[in-house]
């Protein structure tokens, strides 16, 4: 039996791989993080990270246990021992939130603005972007219920996607009010959707009592069509005075920022702790499920997992994977990861050790990288050429009895000797002439 990488899975495989497409590439997600450290931590977030396993009952409180991540695309992990079980985590907000509360990160200062990064679970239908182990990049901003806040966190991610050269995304910007708005929306959707429940399909007719919200994000032809026959008015119509000036004042700061976006009534958070603005980032280029990400507000969440208190909070998470198909899709590449800074042969066996002493010796300034066996000098040359080596150099017996080695820059030809104990100083010094 040949073992293979389970269904919905991807490995990320380094460069040179053979059939390397973008978001398999691990430099490519490489990239992607990078980008986003820098806009983010520029803006003051701070790097975290939680357990890739929570408690069932974090995930059933913190996503929602109307969604269909927790109805049906939860990866459950039991163990020996009396737990009703933990499940990998399907999403990054309910596990950051938890760990502020449980951590008493209140105490680094409000709003705290955290992200992370990294590996999450959902038992998808596989197909293209949607994958059953996907990889997310994260923003919270935890502590201010500011329109401010909202419109900041907006503007960075799209910061991020076009930092990383992404031009035909668009932002989706709507609100789902408060609290009060949304009971009165929700008794709507009952009174409109009664007369017709022999046509929603199973899953909305369940949810027509517990959260009618829940219908508009069906994703039943018969229910779409449903909803468009009826003509269901939009959240937005239902704003109380408080949510529609946040949503005003969100609209402004982006419009002042030259943030563009477009509003777009059908967007719905359908769980009770969610609040006012909520977006999504959409990129047509990759086919019918065009969500790269997305955000909203939750200053209803740190309650639902224990809180005393409302604790304020917003945030957004896009999928890597999805991100890099856009990018694709657009004719996009990543930095290719630079070579080292010197390779070193021998052209003796009994030089192989001196070859590999004297790289790790270079690695306090730069990449190195050496051969475990001796190597003709034509050889060596067309291996630090593939490798992208920026120096090169072989070690015979006269190299060693003269404590000398005798470097050739790739790039121009020229070679330098170069004394065993000034070669770190010669290449710090060459290296940063180049780059300055």
């Amino acid at each position: 039996m040949t073992l293979q990488r389970p269904k919905g899975t991807k490995d990320h495989l380094p460069p040179g791989s053979p059939g390397l497409s973008l978001d398999i590439q691990a430099s490519a997600h490489a990239h992607v993080q990078r980008v986003a450290a820098q806009v983010l931590e520029r803006a003051g977030a701070r790097l975290t990270a939680t357990p890739l396993f929570e408690d069932a009952a974090l995930v059933k409180r913190g996503v929602g246990g109307s969604t269909d991540i927790v109805r049906k695309e939860m990866f459950t992990v039991y163990y020996a021992g009396d737990h009703g079980g933990f499940v990998l985590r399907p999403e990054g907000t309910a596990p950051i939130v938890r760990s502020y509360l449980e951590n008493g990160l209140k105490q680094l200062g409000s709003p705290l603005k955290l992200w992370t990064h990294g590996p999450m679970f959902r038992a998808e239908n596989v197909q293209q972007g949607r994958l059953r182990q996907f990889h997310q990049v994260d923003y919270e901003c935890i502590g201010s219920s500011d329109p401010l806040a909202d419109a900041e966190a907006i503007a960075l991610m799209w910061e991020i996607v076009t930092e990383l050269g992404l031009r035909g995304v668009s932002i989706q910007l709507g609100s789902i009010g408060d609290p009060q708005d949304r009971a009165a929306y929700n008794e709507y959707l009952r009174e409109l959707f009664a007369p017709h429940l022999d046509a929603l399909s199973d899953d909305s007719k369940e949810r027509l009592e517990r959260n009618p919200m829940r219908i508009l994000d069906s994703k039943s032809s018969s229910d779409q069509a449903l909803i468009a026959e009826l003509g269901v008015r939009p959240m937005l119509d239902f704003l109380g005075e408080d949510a529609r000036a946040h949503f005003a004042a969100v609209q402004e700061f982006l419009r002042e920022w030259e943030v563009p976006f477009e509003i777009d009534p059908s967007i719905v958070r359908g769980l009770d702790y969610y609040r006012r603005t909520a977006w999504e980032l959409h990129h047509q280029g990759i086919g019918a499920k065009s969500a790269l990400g997305g955000g909203g507000r939750y200053d209803g969440l740190a309650q639902e997992l224990g809180s005393k208190a409302e604790v304020p909070g917003i945030g957004w998470a896009f999928g890597i994977e999805r991100i890099l198909l856009a990018m694709q899709d657009e004719g996009l590449s990543v930095p290719e990861p630079a070579g080292p800074l010197l390779y070193l042969a021998a052209l003796e066996g009994a030089q192989v050790p001196l070859a590999a002493q004297l790289a790790r010796q270079a690695r306090a300034v730069g990449g190195a990288e050496f051969s475990y066996r001796k190597r003709g000098a034509g050889q060596a040359y067309k291996e630090a050429a593939r490798l992208g080596a920026r120096y090169a150099g072989v070690i015979g017996s006269e190299e060693a009895a003269a404590h000398a080695l005798k470097l050739k820059h790739l790039g121009s030809g020229e070679t330098s000797t170069v004394p065993f104990g000034e070669l770190n100083t010669f290449l710090m010094t060459t290296f940063q002439g180049e780059d300055s």
